[in-house]
């Protein structure tokens, strides 16, 4: 895999919109979200598609690219952060210039939409980060408390080669109302974690992490930017639901399809965030699902499933890298890297 760099203290990074023009609606929201990475001691660049109209950006899915592009050919840019998500970022990976991409690597960060772009240069050899966007994370850096400001600050500024992921003692499901300005950075009430679900296996195996945002991953079937059928032998697959709510007969349709490819036979574990906007009720109903579809209707009882995870649309959420090896010890119940993320 090619390796981008770790940030340091003083370091220009840029921040784009690849998809909803959402800076343009909510500036209060996007402003307060570079205002944490300015704290962070980041210097921030923005490019012409950061603010730009959201119609504007709806039409022009090359003008979105081409900042990409030019942030990743700029020398003096380190990193690349998404604003927000969207639901059309697929529509810009025509117009991406790979050799340039790859030619100069670097950080680039987001969810939601922004799994498009990510798995896409995953796919082409790239370590990519699935995690908190300005607008939704950074923007509320200060609600998510230290748990979160600590794991940021671990992840994009050192470079551990066997980082443990540890469970937030409590997690919210999105933010007040944007259109308040009284609500900036202010998150949904605070709700005790009761913790990760084990659904299956009895193992430590390992694995490349991929995934992202299952309804966003669906866009990319029968394209020539899902992964082929090779590419997922040994992937620790992640995967997380959106914030309309996913309903659960989707979900039951989607599974069913990666069953029907294969996927599960060639994956080595399969992780699922939590889901956003679930009772408990629901989330039970969830993983009684994936174990219908997993272990009855495909005859899989040994792969490691793990739900109710720490990424996605509930906030705090962790960066997962993908392309990235990492550990998973059903018997302790330990989920760790296990290699550095960043080049050296």
């Amino acid at each position: 895999m090619i390796k981008p760099k770790k940030l340091k203290v003083g370091d220009t990074v840029a921040v784009i919109s690849p998809s909803w023009g959402g800076p343009s609606i909510f500036p209060h929201i996007y402003e307060n979200g570079v205002k944490y990475l300015q704290q962070l001691g980041l210097k921030v660049k923005e490019y012409p598609s950061t603010k730009k109209d959201d119609d504007f950006l709806f039409k022009n899915p090359k003008f979105r690219a081409k900042d990409i592009n030019n942030a990743f050919e700029d020398k003096g840019i380190k990193a690349i952060f998404a604003s927000i998500g969207g639901n059309d970022s697929i529509k810009i990976l025509p117009y991406l210039n790979l050799e340039i991409i790859l030619n100069n690597p670097k950080i680039i960060m987001g969810y939601s939409d922004t799994s498009t772009l990510l798995t896409y240069l995953n796919q082409n050899g790239l370590v990519t980060l699935h995690g908190p966007s300005i607008m939704a994370g950074f923007c509320q850096y200060k609600y998510l408390g230290p748990q979160f400001q600590s794991h940021i600050k671990d992840i994009l500024f050192n470079n551990s080669n066997n980082y443990q992921y540890k469970k937030y003692t409590k997690f919210c499901h999105g933010y007040l109302n944007w259109s308040n300005l009284s609500n900036v950075g202010k998150t949904n009430p605070m709700i005790q974690n009761s913790g990760w679900t084990w659904l299956q296996g009895n193992s430590t195996i390992e694995g490349k992490l991929f995934g992202g945002c299952i309804e966003t991953l669906e866009q990319l079937k029968d394209t020539p930017f899902f992964p082929d059928a090779n590419f997922w032998t040994n992937k620790v697959l992640f995967l997380e639901t959106s914030e309309e709510k996913t309903n659960l007969n989707i979900i039951k349709s989607i599974l069913y399809d990666y069953g029907k490819r294969q996927i599960f036979d060639k994956i080595s574990a399969l992780l699922i965030g939590r889901a956003r906007d679930y009772s408990k009720k629901e989330k039970l109903e969830l993983d009684c699902l994936i174990l219908e579809i997993i272990r009855k209707q495909f005859k899989n009882k040994t792969i490691p499933i793990i739900t109710n995870m720490d990424f996605g649309h509930t906030d705090p959420q962790w960066i997962l890298p993908l392309g990235i090896n990492a550990k998973i010890n059903c018997i302790d119940q330990e989920f760790q890297l296990s290699e550095k993320i960043f080049k050296d």
